[in-house]
């Protein structure tokens, strides 16, 4: 559309705006340029607006209908206006639009198709990808990637393996996707250097990981040239057996290797009566967590090496 200056009538210019503004109202106070034109709104008619400073500037094709702070929403939906009509929301901004809550992301992250020119602005990054099909699109609400395929990637694009591992946990634990969903979209990453580790922690959540955890906490206490403890230790309770994920039974040491599971509600009590019966018996109990054997290694056995120490074992000359 050319632009025609200011020649609606008021009556007409009214109407459009009113239109305009209804829309903006389910998009966080923003429109997109070319939805302000489709309205009807004349290029004079637009700079009007931002000239009287009763709207403002965004980024580039994006304007927010007042001239106060922009919502999140709002800043949203203009990210994927950036991108441009086959944008969406991608990675952690997907995931925050769907709902995470708790995390926060430092720009608003958005994947277009190969051969879109990718707009630029602060806190905005735009990214050209082959891995955006339409069937990766979630339902309803801001254009954005499905909860699981925007966990994938936000784990993929993060700053480091202990970001990647907390933006998966952190969508499980509240319940905007699951383990196994999360782990079939993984799949679909042929090649990337943190593959091998997330589908660890993938299996980690899948709780039925829990003798690899055990495993890999054995090879490290030899690699540290720790003590070769007692795995799946029994003991008896007062409400009878129950297993011990490792024990030291010399210096009276347990360590509870938890998946992400024992964060879960039905666990809480089972395991805090298991942990307390362990403790009036006279062992002291650590617990590690099996996102720390990613993480935090290190820091996690400094403290069993100290407990160990405390107790009176000694390290060999």
């Amino acid at each position: 559309m050319g632009d025609q200056g200011n020649r609606h009538s008021v009556a007409e210019r009214n109407r459009i705006l009113t239109e305009v503004l209804a829309l903006a109202a389910g998009q966080g106070d923003v429109v997109s340029r070319r939805q302000a034109y489709d309205a009807g709104m004349t290029r004079g008619e637009v700079r009007a607006q931002i000239r009287a400073r009763r709207w403002q500037r965004v980024w580039t094709r994006s304007l927010c209908v007042h001239t106060g702070a922009i919502s999140e929403l709002g800043r949203q939906w203009a990210a994927v206006f950036e991108g441009g009509s086959r944008a969406l929301l991608d990675g952690e901004s997907a995931l925050i639009a769907s709902g995470l809550e708790r995390y926060a992301a430092s720009a608003q992250r958005v994947s277009v198709p190969r051969g879109v020119k990718p707009l630029t602005g602060q806190g905005l990054r735009i990214r050209r990808t082959r891995r955006l099909h339409p069937s990766d699109r979630a339902p309803g609400g801001v254009p954005r990637t499905k909860v699981e395929v925007a966990a994938v990637r936000a784990a993929l694009w993060a700053v480091s393996d202990k970001q990647a591992a907390l933006v998966v946990t952190m969508t499980v634990q509240q319940g905007l996707s699951t383990a196994d969903r999360i782990g079939e979209a993984l799949l679909a990453v042929r090649r990337d250097k943190r593959r091998a580790f997330l589908h660890d922690v993938v299996l980690d959540m899948l709780g039925g990981a829990r003798s690899l955890g055990e495993l890999d906490f054995a090879r490290a206490c030899r690699r540290r040239g720790l003590p070769e403890p007692t795995r799946q230790a029994v003991r008896r309770g007062g409400d009878g057996r129950y297993y011990l994920d490792v024990w030291w039974e010399p210096w009276h040491l347990v360590v509870e290797i938890d998946g992400i599971h024992h964060a879960w509600v039905d666990n809480v009590v089972s395991d805090a009566l298991r942990h307390n019966e362990v403790a009036i018996s006279g062992d002291t109990v650590l617990r590690l967590p099996l996102l720390g054997l990613r993480v935090a290694e290190d820091a996690f056995f400094e403290q069993i090496e100290r407990a160990l120490a405390d107790a009176g074992w000694r390290a060999a000359a």
